[in-house]
């Protein structure tokens, strides 16, 4: 049985109506925190808070703007939320590019915003986003996701020397490709790419950097995030943890 170690703890989960999201939503709940899921997919999001006995916050985080006065009571932030699109840089839709940005990249800068003075009043916090091995390492095709991805990072680091003094750790999960519908997603698209058919992009192109020739399931991402939240964790901040089956060890 998990440890009831965040009792009373408020988790705010960004995408947390599929894939990873869902699975730290879990975790979460299942450590005793209460779980608010933020998902643009309002009614997937009400189904599985209703499971979990947690919130729903039905947010569009490519509506930046809506966010600049935003106050957000969570003891713990998960940002997760993201998209993908494939595409050679030359090709690539600037509206496209622009819209990455904004929901992988703005949207944490002005959440993490949001919650930090409630943190800081409290003296306790925890900061956990979901980045990738794109946030450490480049992937042709990826401008937009890579470069979110590696802004992450950065604005990960300085809320962890921020918020050190004050009880709030930052940290990033850097996992390799996941099975998520996000993933499953850029199937199609990479086929194209690379001139292969559909059944062999996994293998070919998503694990072929990867030691351990599988994907990644979204509960062990979730497993970090929550020992990253636990009282064990206290002195991890500012630091990136890849599970990339060795992909980033290249």
């Amino acid at each position: 049985m998990t440890e009831q170690d965040l009792t009373g703890r408020r988790a705010v989960i960004t995408g947390g109506a599929s894939g990873i999201g869902l699975a730290c939503a879990q975790e979460f709940a299942s450590r005793g925190a209460r779980v608010v899921i933020a998902d643009v997919n309002r009614s997937a999001a009400e189904e599985h808070a209703a499971a979990l006995g947690g919130e729903v916050w039905s947010v569009d985080l490519s509506d930046t703007v809506a966010l600049d006065d935003l106050t957000l009571e969570a003891d713990i932030l998960v940002n997760n939320a993201g998209i993908q699109r494939v595409s050679p840089i030359q090709d690539f839709a600037p509206d496209d590019f622009r819209t990455v940005q904004r929901i992988m990249l703005e949207a944490p800068f002005l959440l993490i915003r949001a919650a930090l003075p409630g943190m800081y009043e409290r003296g306790w916090g925890r900061i956990i986003n979901i980045s990738s091995v794109h946030g450490l390492r480049a992937s042709a095709y990826k401008s937009a996701y890579v470069a979110a991805k590696h802004g992450l990072e950065g604005l990960s680091k300085v809320t962890a020397l921020e918020g050190g003094p004050h009880g709030v750790t930052s940290n990033c999960i850097n996992p390799g490709y996941v099975r998520t519908p996000l993933v499953e997603k850029q199937i199609a698209d990479q086929a194209k790419l690379h001139g292969i058919p559909e059944n062999e992009v996994i293998e070919k192109v998503m694990l072929t950097e990867s030691a351990i020739k599988r994907l990644v399931d979204p509960a062990e991402v979730a497993s970090l995030a929550g020992w990253l939240a636990s009282p064990h964790a206290a002195m991890v901040t500012g630091a990136s943890y890849t599970m990339d089956g060795g992909w980033s060890s290249r």
